[in-house]
């Protein structure tokens, strides 16, 4: 059995010095199986920035500087701003918590991988070579659920959301990792960190056939970057008791299978079940041991945590140096990360964690789950929405939450415009001229403020210090243009102190990273999207059917009302003259588009929302709702209706079945649907 670390708080030196008494202290008969050679390789050729950074990253400014120099973050592992210190300076392995490719990431989760970018960025610039891994989540519950639900292969499926992934990461200049390894790649890997954890009596199979991580066998479980009581934790405890697990809807109760042994114990690899699991998302690994022998964890599929621990493990080494991710992943999803890997390895698993706050929408976080949220795609249209879209969020202090409303972005948009104008006014000034001039007033303070730009970075990435160090050089400039503009004819520009503070910006630039052409991957959505799916359902074709059958026996009224019903399922019919009619999708805007009034859809199943909350209820009450292509969804009601009273809601158009769309008070006197093509209360909202 592996020793137990010492107290979280003592300094990162203090910490790495017990570390390594624990590493040492491991039995041979406990020693992983996995060998590094490839984690080796990788940290050997990383030595060169240019192992890092393909040549179109370096043409943005991010190759590193000469000499690593200290930067200050907060450590959530501490819980105090400490000065990042690498294992092997400038070297810096880095790990971060991709998507799970089933659908379009969310604004909420770009706020993540702007996050990492920042903080690579800056690490690059104070000197560091960043070695980074994001993991792809593509087998999951939901992955299984969808494939189902639109008869695709996990392959099919999640290779085409991967790629959307990547297209938006493109448009928002986002630095690629290194490696974004797929979860259905690493199966070996997780299957080996299974049989280490079991060597070191932290794993065992039940009877069922999943394997499970011992929580109780575990010292210090909870208690790393969250103080859990774990004492108090229970099956199916609610988010509600508080805690920074509370956004992930419970204490991580895994309730895949009841035959475990402790109820605090987290899935590690869940076993086959025909009536649920598919051929193309199960594996049977077998792993090979260091006597030769192998040994077959059994039929199935990854538990969500476990990935990371293995894939972490596979690139980066046993010990990482730095982890991020948003801050609802503290617990339980990092937490298990570091019993898994502390247990397999016997070592510590990663010496600095930093975590970002939520993207909001009306002071609650956004998600999918929640129904209030919004793909980059529908909330930034356009090249400039795209681009104020990352201003807005790396010139935020990321460990805060973040407001998205149409007023930030617009105001973030007016911020880049003025930056954009002011370069380009101080490149068309020293085109045309020749630069002369020393020292002066302008690049005293363009030096003053670029040494105020680098502490605000150093300092926990400071970001909105590092902004205002920025416009004080535009402010600068600007003043500059302003004075030569007034001047009498002798007067000349200061192209010595507009030439500084070029080199200036562009040097903050590389931190940054909003000067750039956002690529036209939005014009490409259209080809990927569901709108474009031209399958027919057969519900539709049958209404299609009756129409026609309506039409020849010139039964215009019934015809009609077909018509729409085919409309409102979300497709279109038109009559060619001596042939079959041309049967089409509605042209939708992107994104969540606009949901019928619930009192007008068939077979509501409750659809009284009581006048006030009866003692002991929840917050909210819950509707099943039917809609008319025949998903059903919840809709979580707006407190204080009265039984009768009108609502509205927004849905996805592939809303899973457990997805919960929130309801609204609908606007008066909106008693039937909103017409065809939009201008109904939610498209206004949107």
């Amino acid at each position: 059995m592996c020793l137990t670390r010492g107290p979280r708080r003592k300094s990162q030196q203090t910490m790495r010095a017990l570390f390594v008494i624990a590493s040492i202290s491991c039995s041979s008969a406990f020693a992983p199986s996995t060998r590094y050679s490839s984690y080796k390789r990788a940290k050997r050729k990383l030595g060169r920035p240019s192992a890092l950074n393909s040549a179109s990253d370096q043409s943005k400014g991010t190759v590193a500087a000469a000499a690593p120099r200290t930067l200050n973050l907060y450590n959530s592992l501490s819980r105090t701003k400490l000065p990042f210190e690498p294992a092997s300076p400038p070297y810096v392995s880095m790990y971060t918590c991709g998507p799970t490719v089933y659908d379009y990431a969310h604004v909420g989760n770009f706020r993540a991988f702007l996050t990492y970018d920042v903080l690579k960025r800056a690490l690059t610039y104070l000197g560091y070579n960043v070695d980074h891994i994001c993991n792809l989540t593509d087998v999951d519950d939901k992955i299984i659920k969808r494939c189902d639900r639109e008869n695709v292969s996990l392959m099919d499926l999640t290779t085409k959301y991967s790629q959307l992934f990547f297209d938006d990461l493109e448009a928002l200049n986002i630095i690629k990792a290194r490696e974004y390894p797929r979860a259905t790649d690493n199966i070996d890997e997780m299957a080996k960190l299974i049989i280490d954890l079991e060597r070191n009596g932290l794993s065992y199979q039940s009877e069922e056939g999943s394997w499970y991580f011992s929580v109780d066998k575990k010292d210090g479980y909870g208690t790393n970057l969250v103080q859990l009581d774990v004492g108090q934790m229970k099956k199916g405890a609610s988010a509600e008791t508080g805690g920074a697990g509370a956004q992930r809807g419970n204490l991580d109760a895994d309730e895949y299978d009841a035959d475990k042994e402790g109820v605090r114990d987290f899935c590690l690899w869940k076993a086959y079940k025909p009536e649920f699991d598919r051929d193309d998302a199960t594996w049977d690994p077998v792993v090979t041991l260091e006597d030769g022998a192998t040994k077959n964890i059994g039929k199935g599929r990854p538990g969500w945590h476990l990935e990371c621990s293995a894939m972490a493990r596979r690139y980066l080494g046993p010990t990482i140096d730095l982890h991020a991710g948003g801050v609802d992943l503290k617990f339980p999803h990092h937490e298990n990360e570091i019993a898994q890997s502390e247990g397999a390895n016997c070592a510590p698993f990663c010496n600095c964690w930093v975590h970002n706050g939520f993207v909001n929408i009306g002071n609650e976080k956004m998600s999918k789950s929640k129904g209030n949220f919004l793909t980059l795609r529908t909330a930034c249209p356009s090249a400039d929405d795209v681009r104020a879209y990352r201003y807005l969020v790396v010139s935020s202090q990321y460990r805060n939450p973040l407001s998205f409303t149409d007023e930030a972005l617009s105001a973030a948009k007016g911020a880049l415009k003025r930056l954009d104008r002011v370069k380009s006014n101080i490149v068309e000034a020293l085109d045309a001229n020749e630069v002369t001039g020393g020292e002066s007033e302008m690049t005293t303070l363009v030096g003053s403020q670029l040494a105020n730009f680098e502490a605000a970075i150093a300092d926990d990435l400071s970001m909105p210090r590092a902004s205002a160090s920025l416009f004080s050089i535009v402010k600068a400039a600007e003043k500059e243009f302003k004075r030569f503009a007034k001047s009498d004819d002798d007067g000349a520009l200061d192209l010595g102190g507009l030439r500084c503070a070029l080199d200036a910006i562009n040097k903050m630039d590389q931190v940054f990273g909003i000067f750039y052409d956002v690529p036209a991957v939005n014009g490409d959505e259209a080809s990927s999207s569901e709108e474009d799916d031209l399958s027919v359902p057969g519900n539709v074709l049958d209404l299609v059917m009756q129409r026609t059958a309506a039409k020849e026996a010139k039964d215009w009224e019934l015809a009609d009302s077909l018509r729409t019903k085919i409309r409102e399922l979300g497709f279109a019919v038109k009559d060619v003259k001596g042939g079959d009619p041309v049967i089409s999708k509605v042209a939708l805007e992107a994104g969540p588009r606009l949901a019928w009034l619930a009192h007008s859809l068939p077979e509501i199943r409750y659809a009284e929302a009581p006048s006030r909350r009866p003692p002991g209820s929840p917050p909210n009450a819950l509707l099943r709702v039917r809609l008319p292509d025949g998903r059903e969804v919840n809709v979580r009601l707006p407190q204080g209706l009265s039984a009768g009273d009108e609502f509205v809601f927004e849905i996805n158009d592939d809303a899973d079945l457990d997805e919960t769309a929130i309801g609204k008070p609908a606007a008066k006197g909106s008693g039937k649907r909103p017409p065809e093509g939009g201008g109904g209360q939610a498209d206004d909202e949107r």
